[in-house]
């Protein structure tokens, strides 16, 4: 009733962003989270943490995710799938995210890499058969799908972040300061948790993973992304009042995920 979350992270020496995006779903509540990562990252993501599967898939020389490994992930049932996170931007990732986008039938979430291969070709980042469609962009991936600078896009962050969502059918998520959630329908939310000591490596990632843990958990694409991006900053705020801004590290937003579900539970009940 909760979900299968399939998140495909990960290349040689960015492993800790494929742990953190299946870390930030096993703490939102998905009832099952496939962590797919290029083979010789196995056992580091593995060894993260014991709740989440592991699946391995095929690699570059370099170990990034190579090509063939389209396959295997379309031959795997799930609920929901996650890109990006550490993937890298070779021609195997640039593959794999095309096909993904073009195959698969279940909501589909896109961040980090898996946006910047789009940077090229950034026309074809559109929901299609309407199928659900996300995007997790800091302000430096948008600008890049955008062909403008990040100081373009902070300036006029709602309007941007609305033009995007409703010319594409996507869902937007963009991150920063008052994140924004842009929902294909022009509406528009502006988030008000969080802190600046979130502006550390690994946090946009663990977003990645409650996001999909909640697009599982709820048939509301964008109600879904509302929900993760306001306990995602709640953890924030309640690991910075253990550890301080200036101490906070993407794991304290992990563990903090728990007890920001329970604070918002309480306080609806």
């Amino acid at each position: 009733d909760f979900g299968h979350v399939l998140i495909v992270a990960g290349s040689m020496g960015m492993s800790g962003a494929a742990c953190l995006a299946g870390q930030g779903a096993l703490r939102s509540g998905a009832g099952l989270v496939t962590v797919a990562t290029p083979r010789s990252c196995l056992s580091i993501v593995a060894a993260a943490a014991p709740e989440y599967k592991t699946l391995p898939l095929p690699e570059t020389a370099d170990g990034g995710i190579d090509a063939e490994a389209l396959d295997v992930l379309m031959n795997t049932r799930c609920d929901v799938i996650a890109a990006g996170p550490g993937l890298g931007t070779g021609t195997g990732a640039r593959a794999v995210v095309h096909g993904l986008l073009e195959g698969t039938d279940v909501p589909l979430l896109l961040d980090a890499d898996a946006l910047n291969v789009f940077a090229v070709d950034p026309d074809d980042l559109r929901s299609n058969n309407g199928r659900i469609l996300v995007i997790t962009p800091h302000p430096g991936e948008m600008a890049r799908l955008c062909g403008k600078t990040s100081s373009d896009i902070q300036t006029d962050r709602v309007s941007l972040a609305r033009s995007f969502a409703v010319d594409r059918h996507i869902s937007v998520v963009l991150k920063g300061a008052g994140t924004v959630i842009a929902a294909p329908d022009g509406n528009v939310w502006v988030n008000s948790t969080g802190n600046p000591g979130m502006a550390s490596g690994g946090v946009g990632d663990v977003l990645t993973g409650v996001t999909a843990a909640w697009l599982a958990q709820q048939e509301d694409a964008i109600g879904a992304c509302r929900v993760a991006v306001y306990l995602h900053g709640l953890a924030g705020d309640l690991g910075a009042e253990r550890h301080g801004e200036v101490g906070l590290t993407a794991s304290d937003v992990v563990d903090a995920l728990g007890l920001a579900i329970q604070e918002v539970s309480y306080q609806d009940s």
